[in-house]
Order: C-alpha cells, then sequence, then structure tokens
C-alpha cells in the first residue's frame, strides 16, 4: 500500500490507528472521514529525490485527498479578489466556499497528528480544532465589534445541528434503512443533551436578569457580572465533558466502536509525517484566519447587494460553511445505518 511507504514517515516508523488511538477521535473527524478519497501515489513514489517525493505526497494527501478539493481554487480567488478590488459580495461569496473544505481539511490534520501524540492530546487537539473556523470568524466579528454576528452565528449553529442535521440524518437514515432497526448511543445522548440544557440556562440566565433589572435598581454592570459569570460556567462544563470522554469515561466510546462493523474497525496507517501535519495545520489556519477577515468585514455589503439581512446570514450561511464537512458526513452514516456515529 502506497500510504505505508517509508518515504511518508518522518519520524521513522509507521504506527497504525489501534484501538486505543481511535478513542482520541471526535464525531467531527468520524463524519467528516466520510468526504475524503484515497489518493494513489504509485508516480509520485517513482520520483528519485526523497524531499520533493515527500512533498508532492503531502500536497496530493492534502489537497486533492477529500471529495471537496474542486472548491479550493476559490481561495486564491478570493485572496485575489481582495487586493485587486473587486466587488465585496463575490469576495464574500468566495471566502465561504475556501473555508468549506479548509474546515474539513483541518479536521484531516488534527486526526494525522492524533497518530503520533497519542489519544489523550489527539482527543484535546480534535476538541480544539473541530470548529476552529466558526471560532475565528466569532473572534474577528468581536474584534470589529460585530457582536449580533458572533450570536446569530452561535445560534445558528445549534440550529443547524439540531434541526437540519439531526432531522435530515433522521429521515434519510429511515428512509434508506425501512426494514432495519437504528441504534443510537442513549449515554452519549443523555451527555450531551445535559450539557446543552446547560448551555441553555446559562443563556437565559442572563436575559432573565436584564429584563428584571429594567423595573428595579439593578444595574447593568451586575448583569454583565452574571453574564461572565455564566461563561466561566460553561468553559468549566466543558473541561468537565474533555475528562469524561478522555479520561474517566472512555468505556462509553469503546461501546460505541465496538458496535461498529468489522471493516470500519480495520487498522488505520497515517498518510503524512507528524512535522508535515503539524505545518499543514498552522498554514491552514492563518488562511482560515485570512478568509475569516475577509467574510466578517463584507458581510454588510453582500447582505446589501443580495437584499438578505445580516441575521439571515449569520443564522443559516455561517454555521453551514464551518460545518459543511461535518453535516455531510453526518446524513452519509445515517444512510449506512449507523446513527451511533453519527452526533
Amino acid at each position: 500500500m502506497a500510504s505505508t511507504e517509508p518515504w511518508l514517515m518522518e519520524n521513522g516508523s509507521v504506527k497504525v490507528l489501534s484501538k486505543e488511538i481511535r478513542h482520541g477521535r471526535t464525531a467531527h473527524n468520524m463524519s467528516s472521514s466520510s468526504l475524503r478519497k484515497k489518493s494513489d501515489l504509485t508516480l509520485v513514489s517513482k520520483i528519485r529525490f526523497p524531499c520533493l517525493r515527500r512533498c508532492l505526497a503531502n500536497i496530493q494527501e492534502v489537497i486533492l485527498g477529500t471529495k471537496l478539493s474542486v472548491l479550493f481554487p476559490a481561495i486564491p480567488l478570493a485572496i485575489i479578489g481582495q487586493c485587486f478590488g473587486f466587488a465585496e459580495p463575490w469576495v464574500f461569496a468566495l471566502s465561504l466556499l475556501g473555508l468549506t473544505p479548509l474546515a474539513e481539511r483541518v479536521s484531516f490534520l488534527t486526526e494525522q497528528i492524533a497518530f503520533y501524540t497519542g489519544p489523550t492530546v489527539g482527543g484535546l487537539l480534535n476538541a480544539t480544532c473541530g470548529n476552529a473556523t466558526e471560532l475565528i470568524i466569532a473572534i474577528f466579528a468581536l474584534y470589529e465589534r460585530k457582536i449580533d454576528v458572533v450570536k446569530y452565528s452561535l445560534l445558528g449553529s445549534i440550529l443547524s445541528n439540531l434541526l437540519l442535521v439531526l432531522g435530515t440524518s433522521l429521515f434519510c437514515g429511515g428512509i434508506a434503512n425501512l426494514r432495519k432497526e437504528q441504534k443510537y448511543d442513549r449515554k452519549q445522548a443523555d451527555v450531551n443533551s445535559l450539557l446543552l440544557l446547560l448551555a441553555l440556562l446559562c443563556h437565559m440566565l442572563p436575559l432573565l436578569f436584564k429584563y428584571a433589572a429594567a423595573s428595579s435598581d439593578i444595574t447593568a454592570k451586575a448583569t454583565l457580572q452574571l453574564s461572565r459569570a455564566s461563561s466561566i460556567v460553561m468553559l468549566i462544563g466543558y473541561i468537565a465533558y474533555l475528562v469524561f470522554q478522555l479520561w474517566t469515561h472512555r468505556e462509553f466510546f469503546e461501546a460505541q466502536e465496538d458496535s461498529e462493523d468489522d471493516d470500519d474497525v480495520t487498522e488505520e496507517t497515517p498518510v503524512i509525517g507528524f512535522w508535515s501535519g503539524f505545518a499543514w495545520l498552522v498554514g491552514m489556519t492563518a488562511i482560515i484566519a485570512l478568509l475569516s477577515e475577509f467574510v466578517v468585514g463584507t458581510i454588510e455589503d453582500a447582505s446589501n447587494s443580495w437584499g438578505i439581512s445580516v441575521s439571515f446570514i449569520s443564522i443559516i450561511l455561517l454555521p453551514i460553511v464551518g460545518n459543511a464537512a461535518e453535516h455531510a458526513g453526518a446524513i452519509i452514516f445515517a444512510f449506512k445505518n449507523k446513527l451511533v456515529s453519527n452526533k
């Protein structure tokens, strides 16, 4: 197999994706993996120069190793459009298209790095970079004081996962598997539901407190302090969930892996080296930051040109672009009657 050629490994030995290391993979990685395609490295392996051979192999695996590779030309077009003063709605549209494959490739690169770092570090890396696109867009929006864009995009991400993706997955999975029993992991569903309920309460409490303050002597400063306290509670809850997933209750995720077909539990090997994966990850994160800056800076002009409100763009378009690979992968899993992996 070309994927196990020793020249692809930069640190010596070739590692397989054992059962323990697979626990470092999140649902984001498992879903987006359905959009990947195997690369034929036959021609590349015949190149005599090791450095050139490794470079071309990495380019083929990272750039052409996804079904979304047709969207990569939108990245240089967006940069050229911004530099040469193209119409800002075009820059906005091209930036959105360019962010779609980048979000999937970041997931792929974090999974490749997890081969070398082990399940714990790999899981933390996946959890951190899984929503890097949305996070970077939110940071730039906050920097430019576009608070509404941040709030709308976060709301849209929740709604798109709960309504659009979940509904489509259940519908497609039910139609494609009429005579089969669809199985769910109740333990993981309970954990995710409780975390969602915690986030809902933390969001509602400052809002209710604000309305109560309007008819009393409570100042806006107290409402702001309560909002910050709620943010700290949500961060603590997220950290506790990572500990729950990666250390204390990993057997919940072992049950998920064991329930899959034998074809999906086959051993895997990394296709790029650790330092190559790290360099690609840094580079793609920088490009995501650049395109995110374009998106935030041109969203109002795109809204005025297209006759669509900023709230619609933030709630509908931005979350779909940031999680396009995960959404498509979830629906594909549903077609294969693997709703246990579809979170």
